[in-house]
């Protein structure tokens, strides 16, 4: 792993030497075992170890809707970090079984960070153009998706103890791209937030067919992030989003970490492999900074 300011450790070390491999050398991520089972979204009343079926109110009686898991530790009264994620482009699969439905409830880096323990972990969704239901490709409505991430936040933080100051964005694909599409949209929404992950893309490098996604524009949210980490993660290479980096952003405070496994999938973190520590070390570094 690579970063502006470091955090060596053994497992980064040899993820790196990995990483150098070519694509077709290295081993599919279902080699290594899973040990981590989400619990499924549930319609039910919000409880410790529960995940739940939930919509703001200003969306009562549509079909838009999130996840909320309230992690097993939980106690009314006290406070908690909280990782609202962001799902990847549905439906997709690809030749090696890699599989991501768009849905809120098919997310799994914020559980995987967490094991499920000392964390509220609340997936977020994009908001569809007529602003009824769950957008599965792409964005929707953008601002009715930033407006409902704003309402969401402070209503989690609210209601369950969710820490406004241990805020965290975290994504996978089409979710990595909107840690800064969507999380750095507005000066308000940019305020949020403690730390970003990213895994799998990110906002900028490659120009999609959607307004904005150009590295100039990009550029420009970017300029919200400020001194505030990001842990940026690929399967095999970040080269790309390094030298985007490196010329968008060069004094960000980013720590960069090449997966040796060819999987496009955020399943990764349900299993025991040094990717999953280093991303584990990386979230409590950047939760127990003073800032």
């Amino acid at each position: 792993m690579k970063r502006r300011q470091p955090l060596a450790t053994a497992a980064s070390a040899a993820i790196i030497a990995s990483a150098s491999l070519h694509a077709a050398d290295l081993p599919d991520i279902r080699t290594v075992p899973q040990d981590l089972d989400v619990p499924p979204m549930q319609a039910m009343q919000p409880a410790p170890g529960r995940r739940v079926k939930a919509t703001h109110p200003s969306y009562q009686g549509s079909d838009v809707y999130h996840a909320l898991y309230l992690p097993t530790d939980w106690v009314k009264g006290r406070h908690y970090p909280v990782i609202i994620e962001y799902a990847g482009n549905g439906p997709f699969s690809n030749r090696r079984g890699d599989t991501c439905s768009g849905r809120v409830e098919d997310c799994n880096l914020g559980y995987g960070i967490s094991g499920g323990k000392g964390v509220i972990w609340v997936c977020l969704p994009y908001i569809s153009e007529d602003r009824t239901h769950n957008q599965l490709q792409w964005w929707g409505d953008v601002e009715a998706t930033v407006a409902y991430c704003k309402q969401s936040v402070k209503q989690v933080c609210a209601a369950y103890g969710g820490d406004p100051a241990k805020v965290f964005i975290a994504g996978f694909s089409r979710g990595a791209i909107a840690c800064n599409y969507i999380g750095l949209h507005d000066d308000e929404v940019a305020l949020l937030w403690r730390g970003f992950i990213c895994h799998s893309h990110y906002d900028g490098v490659t120009k999609w067919g959607y307004a904005g996604s150009d590295p100039k524009a990009a550029a420009v949210r970017l300029k919200r992030l400020g001194d505030r980490p990001q842990f940026i993660s690929h399967e095999v290479s970040l080269a790309a989003t390094e030298r985007y980096l490196n010329q968008a952003f060069p004094s960000g405070n980013f720590a960069f970490l090449a997966l040796p496994y060819p999987n496009h999938t955020d399943a990764w973190v349900l299993r025991g492999c040094e990717a999953r520590g280093v991303l584990r070390e990386w979230f409590d570094h950047a939760l127990n900074e003073n800032r």
